[in-house]
């Protein structure tokens, strides 16, 4: 067992860790209007200086579990108009693509327990453009790239600085912190660093709590000066500042001079250490050195290319003789050493430097994008007593039906900037390579989303703050079923308390499925967007113009998969208790419903299945009774594919009652496994498959789905892509569908990169572009056909080129394209990059990976929120599973 392995097995080690968002305001939480505009409400200008509500952000920040004490780094160049204490970027309403971060910083390394955690931020010498960011982008429009930070020339003749951040953890509660400053100009800068230390805001919306303070300590002078933080809950810390720099006070608290043109009732303020920088005013900060936030002043002179080292400490222990001597040294050194070691741990086989580069970071990223996460609708909705009543319209706005929902958690975020809410089924995601490094973690992440202060009383997961009653793909049984069979694989043991706990959960979310998205009580369910945003010609969580409402393959098809995690689960936990072996019957016998009703609703030109194109699409079901197909080769008509699993032949003889009623079912109801399930027919060491898409063993039939479709997703006129499957079939870049109604043409054409579509405020597309989590889902789909089919079942790869593969084969040659996307070509750039000069040509950027939310269908360019490590984080999963047949493409 590694160092690192056996602090996981002490809870303490994680009551640190970086948990501040990159962004508090413009979201759902801070937002007190009447009409819900978050985006407007709290802007970026008002961050600097008024107090949020729920939660804080910074710079590569830290927090305790609790959000209590804080600390971040703020920077000046000595030309901005404000500190850089936030990243900066665009608002939904800004962007020409919605949201849009614009600071470069990357996550380099971390340990689960944040033992070690590496961070990095790149800070112009010249004032930041933020108003030619906002201009150019509105300029810009829709069907016009992204104009980023780079593009406006600041970082031109490398006048930047690289200011990388790093933590180690001596003991749990005693933090080392070192600050290095890199200048990459050809001239000597100044840097005025600031790392801050402040407490949340928990005492302006009550009457009667308790005020924290930061005070100079005991020991108030150089070479190492001692703050003590005092919290009414959290006790006494002491925080240790290199050298002898300024110390400036002030309060986390709003500057209402500015925000709302009424006097402060104290002149110290939470713009205050801002104020005192920038513009000079002397009386900005407290000359008693006392207040809630708190900045040593550090003002560096930087040659060419030198390096200055900055050493902080945050600790419980008072009076530390040496904090930042030699000691400080060899922790640091020692805790780096031991990161290694675990990661070392992680894969069986031997990768080279660039996919341990990647995945390194990759996991980084999943490990930095925790977040602390506070948000109480009940008072939200409400207000607090020492402020104003919010505007009566709020009651029957966003998500006032979410009444019950009170959330404290540490929870990972899919990014902390643009995305720094959970989101139901990008957690599912993210699990699976957290399972790698922090079981525990992900077995919490799964848990507490069927918390009865998570989940609705009718049973519903919330979806996301912006709206938590829309509707994700229901993904969580499979994500708690491969995190504990991940858990099992790698200690010998699944946490059998855990996947019965969450499974008892989740009949109650599935019997909010059947009851509410199955209009018709037909097992063909609608579900409403489901995750893939403009896919479709119509956005599928409105009225739609039309009247009625859409039938949906991908919505039937993830039901179909929810049912088939939930009899696998039920014949785990049947192994030990035989009740189980009921409810297992019951997802058995769900399945085959809607496995028949997919295949088998309307007639052969209305039905789910078209027989001609050998493809699932969706059908409009119009009010007058008439039903028309939406032809569209989507991601949509892939997703049935999901819906696959086996049954192990030493697990149905272990439970008798399932296994009768399986073959009473093969017996008596022929009608409902035609063309469904290969459940007579057994395969590869005598397994039984259930499957929506029904397959020939040894010759090519009409009705055999898994080849037709299998056709359409290996061709590379369609979905194969070089770099992944795409979500819309290329055959619709010179064949657009269009569906007419109202004088108005709906059309879906194949958009590789950003879409033209305004539909879910335009910065997402799947209308083209490779998205890892689907890929992902196709992978492993793959692979369980594989286990049933085995070696001997083999198609072309890619259609039309002559090779056949077998499924397995296939599944690592997607990994593989997957892979590539972040990976150096033989011509030493990374496809993710594109033709951005910097990160393809220049040494201190080709090696920083970003983990974009989706990519450029032809060339594998990021795009999307370009830290959503979340889903796209599942590249380290691929690398750990497939790192050998992938380097040796």
């Amino acid at each position: 067992m590694t160092k690192e392995s056996a602090r996981l097995q002490q809870k303490d080690w994680k009551k640190w860790g970086p948990y501040l968002s990159e962004r508090q305001w413009g979201t759902v939480r801070e937002d007190y209007s009447a009409t819900g505009e978050a985006w407007d409400y709290f802007s970026h200008d008002r961050a600097r200086s008024r107090a949020y509500r729920w939660g804080e952000d910074g710079i590569l920040g830290i927090s305790d579990n609790r959000q209590f004490l804080c600390f971040a780094v703020a920077l000046w160049n000595g030309k901005d108009s404000i500190l850089k204490e936030r990243i900066y970027g665009l608002t939904g309403t800004q962007g020409n693509h919605g949201e849009d971060v614009k600071d470069y910083y990357f996550y380099l390394d971390s340990t689960p327990t944040h033992s070690y955690m590496k961070g990095l931020y790149k800070y112009p010498q010249v004032e930041f453009p933020y108003a030619e960011l906002e201009a150019e982008n509105r300029t810009i429009g829709r069907r016009g790239m992204e104009y980023e930070l780079l593009d406006t020339g600041v970082f031109d003749d490398n006048n930047y600085y690289d200011v990388f951040v790093e933590y180690v953890k001596n003991t749990p509660e005693d933090i080392l912190i070192k600050i290095t400053v890199v200048n990459h100009s050809s001239e000597s800068q100044t840097l005025n660093l600031l790392p801050t230390l402040w407490f949340r805001n928990i005492w302006s919306w009550d009457k009667d709590t308790l005020k924290p303070k930061i005070s100079v300590g005991a020991n108030g002078h150089s070479p190492n000066i001692q703050i003590k933080t005092y919290h009414p809950e959290q006790g006494d810390y002491y925080f240790y500042c290199q050298g002898d720099p300024e110390l400036l006070f002030t309060e986390n608290e709003t500057n209402y001079q500015r925000i709302f043109n009424y006097d402060n009732g104290s002149k110290y303020a939470k713009d205050g250490i801002n104020n005192y920088i920038v513009n000079g005013e002397k009386d900005a900060v407290n000359p008693n050195k006392i207040g809630t936030k708190f900045s040593p002043h550090y003002q560096l002179t930087i040659a060419p290319e030198e390096t200055k080292v900055i050493k902080l400490r945050l600790s419980d222990r008072p009076n530390l003789t040496e904090p930042l001597g030699n000691e400080f040294d060899t922790i640091f050194k020692t805790r780096l050493n031991e990161a290694d070691e675990f990661y070392q741990k992680i894969n069986t086989s031997t990768l080279n430097d660039d996919l341990v580069n990647i995945q390194r970071q990759a996991f980084a990223g999943m490990l930095w994008s925790k977040q602390y996460y506070k948000f109480d609708i009940d008072r939200w909705l409400n207000g607090d007593p020492t402020q104003p009543a919010p505007p009566p319209e709020r009651k029957k706005g966003r998500n006032h039906q979410w009444i019950h929902l009170d959330n404290e958690d540490i929870i990972s975020m899919p990014d902390k900037w643009e995305y720094p809410w959970y989101a139901a089924w990008d957690l599912a995601f993210h699990c699976l390579p957290i399972a790698l490094v922090d079981p525990d973690f992900a077995k919490y992440q799964l848990d507490i989303m069927t918390r009865e202060w998570y989940m609705h009383p009718n049973g519903q997961i919330p979806a996301y703050e912006w709206a938590f009653g829309d509707v994700n793909p229901p993904v969580h049984a499979w994500a708690t079923w491969r995190v504990y069979k991940i858990e099992e694989k790698r200690t010998g043991k699944g946490d059998r308390l855990f996947l019965e706990r969450v499974f008892q959960k989740l009949l109650l979310n599935f019997t909010w499925w059947v009851n509410r998205k199955d209009t018709e009580g037909n097992n063909i369910f609608e579900g409403g967007f489901l995750g893939l945003d403009n896919i479709g010609v119509f956005d599928r969580s409105s009225p739609l113009p039309t009247g009625g409402y859409i039938e949906q393959a991908d919505g039937t098809s993830w039901m179909a998969m929810y049912s088939l995690n939930m009899l696998t689960i039920a014949l785990e936990l049947a192994l030990e208790n035989p009740v189980y072996e009921d409810m297992a019957t019951k997802f058995f016998e769900h399945f085959l419903y809607i496995a028949d009703a997919m295949n088998h609703i309307g007639d052969e030109k209305t039905q789910l299945w078209d027989n001609e194109d050998g493809f699932f699409y969706d059908v409009l079901h119009l009010p007058n009774g008439e039903r028309v197909r939406l032809k569209v080769r989507s991601m949509v008509g892939l997703i049935p594919l999901f819906a696959v699993t086996t049954l192990e032949p030493e697990v149905l003889n272990k439970l008798p009652v399932f296994k009768r009623r399986l073959e009473w079912f093969i017996n008596n109801r022929t009608e409902l496994k035609k063309n469904v399930a290969c459940m007579e027919t057994t395969g590869l060491g005598a397994r039984r498959m259930l499957a929506l898409c029904y397959v020939t063993l040894d010759r090519f039939e009409p009705e055999d789905k898994l080849r037709r479709i299998l056709e359409k997703l290996l061709d590379e006129d369609e979905f194969f892509g070089d770099y992944g499957i795409r979500a819309l079939s290329r055959f619709h870049k010179d064949n657009p569908y269009t569906f007419h109604v109202n004088g108005d043409a709906n059309k879906v054409s194949y958009e590789p990169a950003e879409s033209s579509s305004g539909l879910f405020g335009g910065n997402s597309n799947w209308r083209g572009p490779v998205w890892m989590p689907v890929n992902y889902l196709l992978i492993e789909s793959l692979q369980k056909f594989h286990h049933y089919l085995g070696d001997d079942f083999k198609v072309e790869c890619p259609t039309g080129s002559g090779k056949m593969m077998n499924l397995w084969e296939v599944s690592q040659e997607i990994s593989s394209r997957l892979t590539k996307i972040f990976l150096k070509s033989r011509a030493q750039k990374r496809p993710l990059y594109g033709g951005i000069e910097q990160f393809q040509n220049d040494t201190h950027w080709q090696d920083l990976i970003l983990f974009h939310e989706y990519f450029h269908g032809d060339n594998g360019a990021g795009i999307g929120a370009n830290h959503q490590t979340g889903w796209t984080g599942l590249v380290a999963k691929l690398i750990q599973q497939s790192g050998e047949y992938i380097q040796n493409q």
